[in-house]
């Protein structure tokens, strides 16, 4: 039986405060995309709105729709909404995923935890997770989440890892792939031509090989110490490849610092600042 695949690039998430949804879907209008309403997760504690690329890989733009402060104390909303994994992270590129399977019988937790023991390393991934959203159709949305082990406590609440969402409802109702307008991007962005990630020097071997594992095949060093691996995606853009890239940083922090856009027009500036991350256009 043939393994699923590991290196798909399925969306990239850009957080912004709680709330704020709305208005960050009008900034990437002005950008030159085109935003599609999204809705409210099945915890009630987030809400998005997306941007489809013509790859079929996505933006989730989302926002906690309240505060902490919002929820009692002690209560289990409160005490959801403190334990999200990304109630502690700064606005911007904060997290990526790739696609799953989702099925719970040949899993992609085991998949991967299986190349890193046979490296000699501890497992990666926890086990699968039910989630889901609803449309503002009404429509029901499910999926499976495979989420990456969170290290011990007071270290960082979870590893610099992407995560998979493997779908159980059709991959189409959570990403659109009609009518073709929404494709049609005034910014001419056809898809993502790479995802740039910065590490801790003494963190970028660790990571590199934990990627390796994910992904399933070694990544390709350069002389500045940048690796690479290249992705797929669900619709292919000709010769034109997605990446994701690996830079060492003398910053004691770790994330995404650029996606860059595959455009067919020559932008009018190459690299943009949004309010909380950075954009880069890429003419095909």
């Amino acid at each position: 039986m043939a393994l699923p695949s590991t290196k798909c690039l399925d969306h990239i998430v850009y957080l912004t405060p709680p709330g704020s949804v709305n208005e960050t879907a009008e900034d990437f209008r002005k950008l030159g995309f085109h935003v599609l309403p999204g809705g409210q997760h099945a915890d009630a504690l987030t809400e998005n709105s997306l941007i489809i690329l013509s790859d079929s890989v996505y933006l989730e733009l989302i926002s906690f729709v309240n505060p902490v402060d919002a929820y009692p104390p002690g209560s289990p909303a409160r005490l959801a909404r403190e334990n999200h994994p990304w109630a502690v992270k700064a606005p911007g590129w904060i997290d990526y995923a790739f696609l799953g399977n989702g099925s719970e019988t040949v899993r992609i937790s085991d998949v991967i935890n299986s190349r890193a023991k046979e490296g000699g390393d501890d497992g990666l991934y926890g086990p699968e997770m039910p989630g889901g959203r609803k449309r503002p159709d009404g429509q029901d949305l499910k999926w499976l989440i495979t989420p990456p082990r969170r290290p011990a406590e007071g270290i960082e609440r979870r590893l610099p890892l992407p995560f998979f969402c493997g779908d159980v409802t059709p991959r189409d109702l959570r990403v659109p792939n009609e009518p073709p307008a929404i494709f049609e991007h005034p910014c001419t962005a056809l898809g993502i031509a790479y995802v740039r990630f910065e590490v801790p020097s003494e963190r970028w071997d660790g990571l590199s090989r934990s990627l390796d594992y994910i992904i399933g095949y070694s990544g390709v060093t350069s002389a500045d110490a940048e690796r690479e691996w290249p992705l797929d995606t669900v619709k292919t853009l000709g010769g034109h490849s997605c990446r994701l890239l690996l830079s060492a940083s003398e910053k004691d922090t770790s994330g995404i610092t650029e996606v860059a856009f595959y455009v067919k027009n020559k932008p009018s500036q190459e690299t943009i600042r949004t309010l909380y991350a950075q954009i880069r256009f890429v003419q095909v």
